[in-house]
């Protein structure tokens, strides 16, 4: 069947660049990637991550997903147009209190994570219904399923990509399209690191002192203890994406943390909503020892993956 060509956007760090970097060292060489990014100035720790792969299986171009004609631009360079699997991973994070969030912060967040997938589908969708092939993954996440305290706004936007690929996966089966979200929880990347440290400087003059102290003095403690536990690194999502992306029949969701999956499986166990939301309410609010045991619970389980 030759190589397969794969977009990847957002390849400057984290995620995307290790699933680059994972997909050009296929061992079988099944991949040539077009790693993309905003801003090819930051190109320096993919080219030193892929070494000699670079202009081999890996060549590394400019793609602005908040931009139509640098999308254009791009695919047009890509000989045929042939994008036989489009990795979107490119996005923003917002942390905090909603009444602290500017409205033109939370537009500019769907741009790139919403309107940034939108404006790449439409792109690409055309060429793959012609050919009759193609694979389109995004990347997701669990708050894409359930949703979690001060992260309102970053959660809607991956709700709105879910309903979006979850619809326009239906049509693409009719032209031997594949469609996989892919659903990482806490991973432990720069990106995370700076959201968090930026969430630490959050000016609340504009909340109440209630939220302030809930968001400074519970909820940012919760999340590094969360993330201290169940944090994955970006080169565990890339694998289990080049899975998903060489097997036979890809799923339409993939969860990459099963340490997680009880979390959101509490939205499924109830059609009403009061199991997840009573549930999160009393951990965090109301049984922080539980909270911290069942955390000390995961990280045995982890520890023990680990050293299986």
């Amino acid at each position: 069947m030759g190589s397969r060509r794969v977009l990847v956007t957002g390849c400057s760090s984290g995620i995307g660049l290790a699933v680059a970097v994972r997909l050009a060292k296929d061992e079988t060489k099944r991949f040539k990637v077009v790693a993309t990014m905003r801003d090819l100035e930051k190109r320096g720790p993919l080219e030193k991550a892929a070494g000699d792969l670079l202009n081999k299986t890996l060549v590394i171009q400019k793609l602005d997903a908040c931009c139509e004609e640098s999308i254009k631009e791009c695919i047009n360079s890509i000989p045929n147009r042939q994008v036989d699997v489009l990795v979107n991973n490119a996005g923003i994070g917002m942390i905090g209190p909603l009444e602290c969030q500017s409205i033109t912060s939370m537009k500019e967040l769907f741009e790139v994570n919403f309107f940034g997938l939108v404006r790449l589908v439409k792109e690409v969708l055309p060429d793959m219904k012609q050919r009759q092939s193609g694979h389109i993954v995004v990347m997701s996440s669990v708050m894409g399923i359930q949703g979690l305290l001060f992260n309102d706004i970053y959660s809607a936007s991956k709700f709105a990509v879910e309903g979006f690929c979850e619809s326009l996966a239906v049509q693409a089966m009719k032209f031997n399209i594949k469609t996989t979200l892919v659903e990482p929880g806490p991973v432990m990347t720069e990106f995370e690191r700076k959201l968090y440290e930026d969430a630490e400087k959050t000016d609340l003059s504009e909340t109440d002192e209630e939220t302030a102290r809930i968001f400074r003095d519970i909820y940012l403690p919760y999340s590094r203890k969360v993330f201290t536990t169940l944090g994955q690194t970006p080169e565990d999502v890339a694998e289990q994406t080049h899975k998903v992306i060489t097997a036979k029949e890809p799923p339409l969701r993939h969860q990459t943390n099963r340490l997680y999956m009880p979390m959101t499986a509490l939205k499924h166990a109830d059609p009403t909503g009061r199991l997840p939301l009573e549930a999160f309410y009393k951990m965090i609010f109301k049984h922080d020892a539980v909270f911290n045991a069942t955390l000390g619970i995961l990280r045995m389980m982890n520890w023990r993956k680990g050293n299986k």
